[in-house]
């Protein structure tokens, strides 16, 4: 009798606590499917999956809204007061996903919880349970986010190094993001990163779903249905086509005009904008990888030929220069977090201002410095 009674208070108990807990606590009461990260690199693929995985009615992932990148926003655990605008500022995540600044609940926030409330609220606008989003800039963090979320789900899109790069430099003669100092050693290393990356989750058993580029765009029903399968959802045809995707949250530019149309191109003649030193580099370093991995990078577009490696001072300068790069890519999102905002609007608007006047050349985008 005691032992019931002890039993019928336990449960009382533990229904109050749930009652209390969803009051106090209304973000971590829903439900918890998500978050779900795709991520990849720069003209990876990243896009497109994206805008797939979205056809799906229950998936509702946001588009390099990217808050984790602004971590210096929330120092020991508690936000900055304009952290939702100055995120804003930095890459209109809040506009380009039709929330407004005075729809976000106030509070005191911390990463986590910030990012939580705002990537929900997004995917709630088409009654989606699955929430995350997608970005081809958490290449080299993935282990930082999941110990940030520790029940979110990775679905991790590589592509050929050689066709990552011959995509970014064809991009730069649009965009002047692509056109930063750099950029080809950015998106060669990138690739190896990611692959640590994704192989650390392994290793500490977070679920991951590998996705390759090539084989999505040539199958993309086999794929999604395997990425259905990890995500314990049923398969939904919708998601083998571009038709009526919601794209209004891309950037706008022309690095994404096939994504944007309604076909997904598997085979595509395009000019090879490589530069043949540059071609070189890339094959050697993934002559080194493979011996490194096995069976990564796989050989999609690529010369099966076996190539040279990079000598130990080629690989020393790349590496420095990489780290460089790296320390300013840092610096810029710092600078966002803690310049005063009419600073940072005085300076973009004198960019725009300049841009506007060159004769020719990548148009500006709103994004980082």
């Amino acid at each position: 009798m005691r032992a019931e009674q002890a039993l019928h208070g336990s449960m009382k108990s533990a229904l109050i606590n749930q009652h209390f807990g969803r009051i106090l606590n209304p973000v971590q009461s829903q439900s918890n499917a998500g978050p779900l990260f795709v991520v990849g690199v720069w003209r990876s693929g990243t896009s497109l999956l994206q805008a797939l995985l979205n056809q799906h009615p229950q998936i509702g992932l946001a588009y390099e809204a990217e808050l984790p990148l602004l971590q210096s926003l929330f120092r020991k655990g508690h936000a900055k007061a304009d952290w939702a605008a100055r995120w804003n500022f930095w890459n209109s995540a809040l506009t380009r996903h039709r929330i407004s600044l005075g729809s976000i609940p106030s509070g005191v926030y911390d990463l986590r919880t910030a990012t939580e409330t705002v990537y929900r609220k997004y995917a709630s606008q088409k009654g989606a349970t699955i929430w995350g989003e997608k970005s081809p800039n958490y290449w080299d963090r993935l282990d930082d986010i999941a110990r940030e979320f520790p029940s979110a789900k990775f679905i991790v899109i590589f592509r050929n190094p050689l066709g990552v790069c011959r995509s970014v430099f064809q991009a730069a003669e649009t965009q002047d993001y692509f056109a930063r100092n750099g950029m080809g050693l950015r998106a060669l290393f990138a690739c190896l990163q990611l692959k640590k990356q994704r192989d650390m989750l392994v290793k500490r058993g977070v679920p991951v779903c590998d996705v390759q580029y090539e084989e999505l765009v040539q199958d993309p029903g086999r794929v999604l249905k395997h990425v259905c399968e990890y995500l314990d959802l049923p398969f939904d045809a919708r998601m083998t086509t571009l038709e009526n995707a919601d794209r209004d949250s891309f950037y706008e530019g022309k690095h994404h005009s096939m994504v944007k149309g309604d076909r997904i191109i598997a085979n595509q003649a395009r000019r090879d904008t490589l530069p043949a030193g540059f071609k070189v580099k890339i094959e050697s370093y993934m002559a080194l990888w493979r011996q490194q991995f096995g069976d990564w990078p796989p050989q999609y577009n690529s010369d099966p030929a076996a190539s040279d490696q990079p000598n130990f001072m080629e690989r020393a300068t790349d590496s420095c220069h990489f780290w460089l790069l790296r320390q300013f890519d840092g610096l810029v999102a710092t600078i966002y977090c803690w310049a005063p905002l009419s600073w940072l609007t005085a300076y973009r608007s004198r960019k725009r201002r300049e841009d506007q006047l060159m004769p020719s050349g990548p148009s500006a985008q709103s994004r980082p410095l």
